[in-house]
């Protein structure tokens, strides 16, 4: 299924190209970054990870996009939508998810490429809900789907199947946005 990228005032999310496994895997090395991720992921798992993205994205028409600030930078981080790969309480559920290169923090393009992913979830995709999770601790990130219009019931929130008990970053929050409450807060 081919989609154009998506565009917003200042970003492409797009198709990944092989320039992008470069700065992908510098930033997925970045401690900063992956502080409460993960990680850090070496390139291996980096060129795994867009292997994958990537042929989620040319048959479904969407995935975690590589994130593009024209004239700025051709690759700044990643964001999109993805079907969760895990069993939860709440699962079958597709997430929105972002990661920005260092540099980029604080400019506003997580919120920026999630707006644009949340309009070809509920516009295009005709999803019902989208989702999003992380670590109680990550303040941005959160306050990035407090923006969005997510909103988090304490009831939801879970040990993440793929994070090892007695690690610091088992334990996460569940943020959940409905077509009808994103159309109202659009």
């Amino acid at each position: 299924m081919s989609v154009s990228p998506l565009r917003t005032e200042r970003l492409i999310l797009r198709q990944w190209r092989d320039a992008d496994l470069e700065p992908l895997a510098a930033m997925s090395a970045d401690p900063e970054v992956m502080a409460l991720l993960p990680g850090p992921i070496d390139r291996a798992r980096a060129e795994a990870a867009v292997a994958r993205w990537s042929e989620h994205i040319a048959e479904h028409g969407f995935g975690f996009w590589a994130l593009e600030a024209p004239g700025l930078a051709d690759f700044i981080g990643i964001a999109g939508l993805a079907p969760i790969r895990y069993q939860a309480h709440f699962t079958p559920a597709v997430e929105i998810g972002w990661r920005l290169a260092r540099p980029h923090w604080g400019r506003g393009y997580a919120t920026e490429a999630a707006r644009a992913a949340l309009e070809f979830g509920f516009g295009r995709l005709d999803l019902a809900e989208i989702t999003a999770n992380t670590t109680p601790m990550n303040h941005r990130s959160r306050a990035v789907m407090a923006r969005l219009g997510m909103r988090r019931n304490v009831r939801d929130d879970f040990d993440h199947p793929l994070v090892p008990e007695g690690n610091r970053l088992r334990r996460h929050v569940l943020y959940r946005l409905s077509r009808e409450a994103w159309a109202v807060h659009r």
